[in-house]
């Protein structure tokens, strides 16, 4: 009898351990499961193409929008090789650089992985141009220094160029604040005779809309960092799903968007600032590509 009740308890703990390897293993799984996820959509780069036409171009014009690289030391950061391969691979006419590429608070060594990461597409033998964010070393020795390295920063300027047969004007805005008056209209007279492209951080739809370019290129937003299906991003501007509370059509989150005089571009950038929270909204390197309208 006793021999009996030992061999019983002996297999009740045996079960009981296998239970509880079982559970351990689940639970290591799920974490697992937890860190892919997490890991995918924070750090996997992605390719978003855009495609849209214009009457005023004789030739395909190719723009790579890179911004908010948020540049860090960390192990886990989008190496810059990664980034100049996805710019490679799609061989644009120049590459538009849409600010914060480093936060407010980097160090010397992490400022200088976004200036190595410019220098190397230069090197590459692209245009790029670049404006501020709020982030940026607005500096007058820092954008000294990206101008001696090839970096062609528009703070506050326009520059035309001839990409194949069409005449280009790209126009630059270092903005992080707005007045009741700002007006674009004050710095800049658009001009008629070529293809237009602005190039601003933060998003402004309307006032951008009103200066009448061809093309807006934007950054800022982070696409709203996380996402849902159907509901869009779940925080943007202080407003929390503003698809689902607010109105729905004047929600300027992330993608292309149609104004009065051509279209807007808001990219969801590169980084992840200030902790890597991504959720169904990649980082992105952005390919747009204008075709004449036959």
């Amino acid at each position: 009898m006793k021999q009996n009740i030992m061999e019983s308890n002996n297999t009740a703990t045996a079960a009981a351990t296998k239970k509880g390897h079982s559970c351990l293993l689940r639970l290591v799984e799920l974490l697992a499961l937890i860190f892919i996820i997490w890991w995918a959509n924070n750090y996997l780069l992605f390719s978003t193409k855009e495609e849209i036409r214009s009457s005023r171009i004789s030739n395909d014009i190719k723009l790579s929008v890179i911004s908010d690289q948020h540049a860090s030391a960390s192990i886990f950061s989008i190496s810059n090789e990664r980034i100049i391969k996805k710019i490679k691979d799609f061989s644009p006419d120049a590459v538009c650089v849409l600010g914060d590429m480093h936060s407010s608070d980097a160090t010397d060594k992490e400022k200088d992985i976004s200036m190595r990461l410019m220098k190397g597409l230069v090197a590459e033998g692209y245009k790029v141009f670049f404006v501020l964010g709020e982030h940026d070393d607005r500096s007058s020795a820092y954008i000294q220094k990206m101008e001696n390295n090839g970096i062609d920063v528009l703070d506050q300027r326009s520059e035309r160029v001839k990409i194949g047969k069409t005449d280009v004007t790209f126009y630059g805005i270092s903005n992080a604040w707005f007045s009741d008056e700002f007006d674009l209209r004050d710095d800049f007279s658009l001009n008629k005779d070529t293809y237009n492209v602005l190039l601003a951080h933060i998003p402004m739809f309307e006032a951008y809309e009103k200066f009448g370019a061809d093309l807006t290129l934007c950054a800022d937003t982070h696409g709203g960092i996380i996402r849902l299906p159907f509901l869009g991003p779940a925080y943007l501007n202080g407003k929390v799903f503003p698809k689902l509370f607010g109105d729905k059509d004047q929600v300027y989150d992330k993608g292309l968007f149609k104004n009065k005089n051509g279209y807007t571009f808001i990219t969801s950038g590169i980084g992840n600032y200030p902790v890597p929270a991504r959720f169904l909204n990649f980082p992105e390197v952005c390919e747009i590509t204008v075709r004449p309208d036959k």
